[in-house]
């Protein structure tokens, strides 16, 4: 279904550009052809902008403090927002309408690893993060959880059989997770309803593990699950998130491994993404879809994966 729709919106914003591409030809009084074809991409383009600015934007909103030697420059602040805004649409434009992911058993002595993908993602965001695995001769799966809108509960079950179906190809009897997002919360349902039987790691990359205030502005009923409400020292998180923390074992949180960046502009407040009991790695610099395509962060979860016994 997200295939689908990341095709469908790649069409319309295709057919815009071709809309005013004939307004600046036939009634701007642009009549080079190649200059209104690239104006035509270039307006594309800055909506496209915009709408990162945005979720820039409305993250300052719900920000947490930003440690002084995590702050950034305004050079570095530019960087942060063209690297995250290219990653945005690479994802969206390309890898997840049409890089079908496939099953890439490893080389490596290590245990296989389910790539579980966030919110109004699939498994096409693994793209680049499949390479860098591939690279290292790690063998690794996806899941496309679906319904896109559907309870994060509801995923549960699927995973559960993916995971099983995994440990039956491989021979193996447990795998390592690694998850983006809304993913590290399934990660953690699965867990709560199933124990760590069957996983030797979980590593969430950008996990609001206590919410987002961006949430408000999302669709669904697992998007109300992960909404944070109020400012980041006095606000609250969802009441399902809070079941999730006083229903699943403590004692499997030194499992988890939570890697995220203190400029994240989806996860706000930013220190959500920070998991108690587990090994948290902090970086800076990095937009929410960017970590799973940076390679800083990729050589981390390579390294989370083969130190995994």
């Amino acid at each position: 279904m997200v295939a689908r729709v990341t095709r469908i919106l790649l069409a319309i914003q295709l057919l815009a550009a071709a809309g005013i591409y004939l307004l600046l030809t036939r009634y701007a009084g642009l009549h080079g052809k190649l200059p209104a074809a690239l104006l035509a991409v270039a307006i594309v383009l800055l909506v496209r902008m915009t709408i990162t600015a945005n979720n820039f934007g409305l993250s300052w909103i719900y920000r947490s403090e930003t440690p002084f030697d995590h702050r950034l420059g305004r050079l570095a602040a530019l960087r942060l927002f063209l690297i995250e805004y290219c990653a945005s649409m690479v994802s969206s434009s390309w890898t997840m309408g049409f890089c079908t992911f496939r099953d890439r058993p490893g080389e490596a002595d290590t245990a296989p690893v389910l790539l579980v993908h966030g919110y109004g993602c699939n498994s096409g965001y693994w793209h680049f993060m499949s390479r860098a695995l591939s690279r290292a001769g790690i063998g690794h799966y996806g899941i496309d959880l679906e319904p896109m809108l559907a309870s994060i509960d509801q995923f549960v079950p699927a995973l559960h059989a993916r995971i099983e179906e995994i440990c039956r190809q491989t021979g193996r009897e447990q795998i390592v997770i690694v998850a983006h997002s809304m993913g590290g919360l399934v990660a953690r349902a699965y867990l709560r309803d199933h124990g760590a039987r069957r996983v030797l790691r979980v590593v969430t990359l950008g996990t609001p593990h206590r919410g987002t205030g961006l949430a408000r502005f999302g669709a669904g009923e697992n998007v109300r699950e992960m909404l944070w409400t109020g400012d980041a020292e006095n606000g609250r998180c969802s009441a399902w998130l809070d079941s999730l923390a006083r229903d699943e074992d403590a004692a499997l949180r030194p499992l988890f491994i939570s890697i995220f960046s203190h400029q994240d502009n989806i996860v706000s407040p930013q220190l959500s993404s920070h998991l108690p009991g587990a090994r948290n790695i902090e970086f800076n610099g990095i937009g929410h879809v960017a970590l799973g395509l940076h390679p800083r962060v990729q050589q981390v979860v390579i390294d989370a994966i083969g130190s995994a016994a």
